[in-house]
């Protein structure tokens, strides 16, 4: 599977992943600390799930390099490498193994793994993002916590609920009308 050569229509799916990504990445609500409230979250396991996880990780690297290069796709028309290597940027750079872990767990049978995937996806996010934040800011792992996972637990929670129901419909869909991605 990992010699399996990307078709022009997986690549179409990427492309419009990506661009997904782009689009909801701008509707954020600030936070304290600076880490905003964004729909990456919600966007990104979806793609995990309706594209498997190799496209969707495949997706998730695209637009970090969009935005690494100046293409101004992260939160608030934001972009640059200081992103990347500032406070929030923990977060962003975990979105590929957030993917690839949903992604991984749609690939399963069960619906136990895509559960299992969208929650160690959001705690490797939150994880890596809380790491990235103490170090830069040279704030304690407690602080990070305080300000980077425990505000957004809820919406965590949500989030995973809601991409759990939605990304297995969807997928149903699109696998029934002939337009299967994986």
């Amino acid at each position: 599977m990992i010699n399996k050569k990307l078709t022009i229509k997986d690549l179409c799916y990427v492309g419009i992943f990506t661009a997904i990504i782009s689009v909801v990445s701008q509707i954020s609500i600030p936070m304290p600390y600076g880490v905003p409230m964004t729909l990456q979250t919600f966007i990104i396991p979806l793609a995990g799930i309706i594209l498997g996880a190799r496209k969707a990780t495949l997706a998730t690297i695209i637009y970090i390099l969009l935005g690494s290069i100046g293409i101004p796709v992260f939160a608030g028309f934001s972009s640059g490498l200081g992103i990347l290597l500032g406070p929030t940027g923990g977060f962003i750079i975990s979105f590929p193994l957030m993917a690839w872990l949903a992604g991984l767990g749609a690939e399963k049978e069960k619906h136990l793994y895509l559960l299992l995937g969208l929650i160690t996806g959001a705690i490797a996010n939150y994880l890596v993002g809380m790491l990235m934040f103490s170090l830069v800011t040279s704030n304690s792992l407690q602080t990070a916590f305080i300000a980077c996972v425990l505000p957004f637990i809820p919406t965590a929670i949500i989030k995973i609920f809601l991409v759990d129901i939605l990304g297995r419909k969807i997928k149903k869909v699109v696998y029934k009308s002939g337009l299967y991605i994986n």
